[in-house]
């Protein structure tokens, strides 16, 4: 089935669907629909389409909990996994999420906690949502025909005693609503299983949705199953919050590994009499672990040894039961962010499944408009995409765009463009080569423009650029600074344009492989989304770096400046006082003169004018070369000192032999004159015994 919906950008939609058809009069028609039927939804008012992402098919225990918190006339959008629900809402195709995150049973999702913490998106509402499982099976089937039950595992385990009473057979699939699928479908079954002896374990909304027959509801062995449900969005409604409105907010924080830690953060509420509904611990996420490192780093010398760094951090995730605007809250946080590493508020909103602002205000609206009923759909335009190589425009083709460009021709079309001839090192990688001034055509069709110029090139580069060629594409700079940069494209590029702020810590050695996974895996490469609204094409570009196994390091550029620029530059600046002449090859090397060789290799390799922004960008630069400089001339100094103390030494030492000598011919000859040494023959022997 189809429907066309048309999007908030004003575009249509193609979705193709599996819809419950609601009669006035009071009776249900349920059908499932494979072909041509269209249900116009465009007289509802594109605007006033209320789309929900949930995870699994039509009919799943979301959908239903959506439609609970929600209404029936929001438009359910399935999504086959718990981030693509992220994604949709990330990249505008849905206006909500509602996802499970703890279960009074199996306890806590953390796959979603996670996700909250990669995804820039809030709650703005909970839900707790009673499950309740429903024996579903084909028409004309009788519950003695059934000899197995197919069905997420969980639910299969939460209905055990029920399914062991009638001998039925449990058989475990993907999921709930996708085994009343098969049955309704006919399809994809297990082995031994037929719409004739199986019946599925799912939702009464299933049931209705593929018109199955619901033989026995609320088999579960416990009554008290409970999920609680969260409603996130991209913008929050903690300012919608009165102080009348019960509000709960959730946070999410790091503390350092001292004694007591976790005391003092939890008095941070408990002073100022703030209650918790929740919290619990987990590792942290890898992309939080590497920011932790950085932020680490700037504290002392001894974080550099990855000893000091425990293997294991952790997360705490937090409920409190108070609006973040409060000032006993804003107080509390405030104090906690003074003891913790890391502090972000995931949502601050209503309690028990009221809903505020613009969220309640679309679901009022919802209720006045005349809809078709509850409406599933299962697949986005976006979808089409998934897989999909990318088309990949690189400025600036020099030594490390060539290095940027050999990985991207291994998955995406890769184009180029250059002041100079670069059109015979583009052929030996496989990209097309455009001159400079072909620009328009160089534009035309790509997805992704990366800037691999200089820094100092940087402004007249982007101010070059026909604006109106780069709208709806994503653009990256990958400059070993990245505010400068962030700030031209902020300032020069309009809205609709994205943008991420990249810098790969790593480039091509003379000893390096450039084609190798070994020059890229492990090496730090750090990045903001700037402006992202076509999510579905940022994933794909980072996971370039991500499948070559890079340390992908997610912080802002004003953050990765106050890092690393200062290393960066003091680096690059030691690889140029460096040259063959001072590094002549030997039979046999350290590992530290290896290091300072390939030090040397790696900045020779790089254009000066790279470094001159690395120079000109750094308000600490001049700074540090004068450091350089004293530090230099405090080694000559005590180089100098040691050499003139050596030789006083040595000197002082010639001179008190010399004195020693003289003092002793001088008393030699006093005994000669007194005659002592006359008396006593030179070859007799002296006798102890005599004397």
């Amino acid at each position: 089935m189809a429907t066309l919906i048309e999007s908030c950008a004003g575009r249509q939609l193609s979705f193709p669907l599996i819809s419950t058809l609601e009669i006035r009069g009071g009776s249900t028609k349920t059908s499932t629909i494979a072909s041509s039927t269209k249900v116009d939804i465009e007289s509802i008012g594109s605007n006033e389409v209320l789309r929900v992402a949930f995870q699994g098919e039509p009919g799943a225990y979301s959908e239903k909990a959506t439609r609970e918190l929600l209404g029936e006339k929001v438009l359910a959008v399935g999504r086959p996994n718990f981030e693509a629900c992220f994604r949709a809402v990330a990249s505008r195709e849905c206006d909500y999420t509602c996802l499970p995150v703890e279960n009074s049973l199996g306890g806590s999702i953390h796959e979603n906690y996670d996700l909250m913490l990669r995804y820039d998106l809030t709650i703005v509402a909970e839900h707790e949502f009673r499950v309740k499982h429903c024996l579903l099976v084909k028409k004309g089937v009788k519950r003695e025909d059934i000899k197995y039950a197919i069905s997420h595992p969980q639910a299969l385990a939460q209905c055990d005693n029920f399914l062991r009473g009638l001998g039925i057979t449990p058989v475990p699939t993907y999921d709930t609503a996708g085994s009343a699928k098969m049955i309704a479908e006919e399809s994809s079954m297990p082995p031994g299983c037929t719409p004739e002896n199986t019946a599925a374990i799912a939702s009464d909304l299933a049931g209705k949705i593929y018109g199955l027959n619901c033989l026995d509801k609320g088999i579960e062995d416990d009554d008290t199953n409970f999920t609680r449900f969260l409603l996130l969005a991209r913008a929050g409604v903690s300012s919608f919050l009165s102080k009348k409105i019960p509000a709960k907010t959730s946070i999410v924080f790091t503390l350092p590994d001292t004694a007591g830690a976790l005391y003092k953060a939890l008095a941070c509420f408990s002073l100022r009499d703030i209650d918790f509904s929740k919290i619990e611990s987990r590792p942290t996420s890898a992309s939080l672990l590497n920011f932790l490192k950085f932020r680490s780093q700037q504290k002392g010398r001894k974080t550099r040894n990855k000893a000091d760094m425990p293997r294991f951090r952790y997360c705490f995730y937090l409920d409190f039961l108070s609006g973040e605007l409060n000032e006993n809250s804003q107080n509390a946080l405030a104090h906690l962010r003074e003891q913790a590493d890391f502090v972000r508020i995931l949502g601050s909103y209503p309690q028990k499944s009221r809903l505020v602002g613009p969220v309640a205000n679309e679901v009022e609206k919802l209720k006045t408009m005349e809809a078709i009923g509850p409406v599933s759909v299962d697949s986005l335009p976006s979808d089409l995409e998934e897989g999909k190589s990318l088309q990949i425009g690189i400025i600036g083709f020099g030594t490390f765009g060539q290095f940027l460009a050999r990985r991207f021709v291994k998955q995406h079309k890769v184009r180029c463009t250059d002041q100079l001839d670069k059109s015979a090192d583009a052929d030996n990688i496989g990209v097309d080569y455009f001159a400079s001034y072909d620009m328009a055509n160089f534009l035309k069709g790509i997805d992704v423009l990366v800037l691999a110029v200089p820094l100092v090139e940087f402004e007249n580069v982007v101010l070059s650029l026909p604006t109106d060629s780069l709208r709806g594409k994503l653009v990256v700079e990958v400059c070993p600074l990245s505010s400068h940069p962030k700030a031209i494209l902020l300032r020069h590029l309009d809205q609709d344009i994205d943008i991420i702020s990249s810098h790969p810590m790593f480039g091509p050695g003379v000893h390096d492989d450039p084609y190798s996974t070994a020059t890229w895996d492990g090496r730090p490469f750090v990045y903001e989304k700037v402006r992202v609204t076509d999510v579905r094409r940022c994933e794909t570009f980072l996971e370039i770096f991500g499948e070559a196994r890079c340390q992908m390091v997610e912080m802002t550029a004003e953050q990765h400046d106050t890092s690393t620029a200062d290393a960066e530059f003091v680096t690059h600046l030691t690889g140029r006082l460096l040259d063959h002449q001072l590094l002549p090859p030997t039979p046999v090397t350290s590992k530290e003169y290896a290091a300072l060789c390939d030090l040397a290799d790696m900045t020779s390799s790089d254009s000066f004018d790279l470094f001159f922004g690395m120079f000109k960008f750094n308000d600490r630069a001049k700074e540090h070369l004068n450091k350089m400089r004293d530090n230099l001339a405090k080694v000559e100094r005590q180089l100098a000192a040691k050499e003139a103390y050596m030789t006083a030494s040595t000197e002082m030492k010639n001179a008190d032999r010399q004195r020693l000598i003289a003092e002793t011919k001088l008393l030699l000859q006093e005994i000669a004159k007194s005659g002592d040494i006359a008396a006593i023959p030179s070859n007799e022997k002296i006798d102890d015994n005599s004397r």
